[in-house]
């Protein structure tokens, strides 16, 4: 692993995934760090933030060929659109133009890290073999991960730095204002359902509930992605990172239920986005009864998201020995991971 003194580009550093990274980045003492989103952030020693609008090209140029000194671009950004094809222009130019901007000016440039996902496998479509290999048969496009990924080994071709694709299933954080935050939307979820007094049911499709899963928590992934970004082993590969276990709604769903003091009922198939629409005022009065933070209803909580993951009614998995066998050994257990997402909402009051 190199020592020397690195600087870290983190590209979309308010995400879930990116504000772990942050942290993890932080907490060693050979980084400095710039983060770029588009609502910026609070500077402090090591870490600078830099708010800017990654869809525009000619405005990125102009505020990113100052980084000269940037030797390692984190890739976590993510633009989201209502359809599969529409997603691959926005998250495909966003890559391009942080690269194009970057790759130029940054003469110590070492490592792009791309994040990636199951999306990769065909995850989203429908049943995909599992557990699902780096190694895998591509799909019918469109898929904006793959397109991404055919950019940086194109751009790769004869230079000096290397890349490397981060493939976590479904992400575990506590970071607020993203699309894709399963923890919090349980437990805003669970929250309410208790507000009602009413058992918490498993929303999701008949079928869902018995299958396998995974998930990745967000501190295991930030570690697990600077160690592919800094083994000179892991350079141009792929790789799954996961929890290590697997879990069924049908054991987790009551144990989740338990945490916040609920009974649960026979699962229900609801849409979220439907049932959960109209529910900011009893939310809004929970803060003031609570004393939570005065977080916006609609910005908390992507239900949509929340459809999507329960209406797996297949196995959804990876393989995640590679990264093993080639040197990243940390694993997490879920259940212990949603609890302690859970109470760190709390002590945040985010949730009661």
């Amino acid at each position: 692993m190199n020592t020397s003194k690195n600087t870290a580009l983190i590209v979309g550093a308010n995400g879930v995934i990116g504000t772990n990274l942050l942290d993890h980045l932080s907490s060693l003492d050979n980084w400095d760090i710039i983060g770029l989103s588009r609502k910026g952030g609070e500077n402090k020693p090591g870490v600078t933030h830099i708010s800017v609008d990654l869809l525009d090209k000619e405005s990125s140029k102009k505020q990113l060929s100052h980084l000269q000194q940037v030797t390692h671009i984190f890739y976590s950004a993510y633009q989201d659109r209502p359809t599969w094809a529409e997603l691959v222009a926005p998250n495909l130019a966003i890559l391009v133009n942080v690269v194009e901007a970057i790759e130029p000016v940054a003469s110590g440039l070492q490592h792009i890290s791309l994040m990636q996902g199951y999306k990769v496998y065909g995850a989203h479509l429908g049943p995909f073999k599992t557990p699902a290999r780096e190694s895998d048969a591509g799909h019918m496009p469109p898929e904006f991960n793959v397109d991404q990924q055919q950019f940086l080994e194109q751009r790769q071709q004869g230079k000096s730095w290397t890349w490397s694709a981060i493939r976590p299933s479904v992400v575990g954080g506590t970071a607020l204002g993203n699309p894709m935050n399963l923890a919090l939307l349980i437990a805003v979820y669970a929250s309410i359902s208790k507000e009602l007094n009413i058992p918490l049911r498993f929303p999701g499709k008949p079928g869902a509930y018995d299958k396998l899963m995974e998930m990745t928590d967000a501190g295991l992934l930030a570690k697990a992605t600077v160690w592919a970004a800094t083994d000179t082993g892991c350079a141009n590969q792929a790789f799954n990172i996961t929890n290590g276990d697997l879990f069924r709604w049908n054991d987790l769903w009551p144990k989740i239920a338990r945490y916040f003091d609920l009974e649960t009922a026979s699962p229900l198939h609801m849409q979220l986005q439907t049932v959960m629409a109209d529910k900011a005022a009893l939310w809004q009065a929970m803060q003031e009864k609570y004393g939570l933070d005065k977080h916006n209803y609609d910005q908390l909580n992507n239900w949509g998201f929340g459809d999507f993951v329960f209406s797996w009614d297949y196995d959804f998995f990876a393989d995640g020995t590679k990264a093993r066998r080639m040197g990243f050994h940390e694993f997490i257990d879920t259940e212990e991971m949603f609890y302690s997402l859970f109470d760190e909402l709390r002590a945040k009051k985010v949730i009661p």
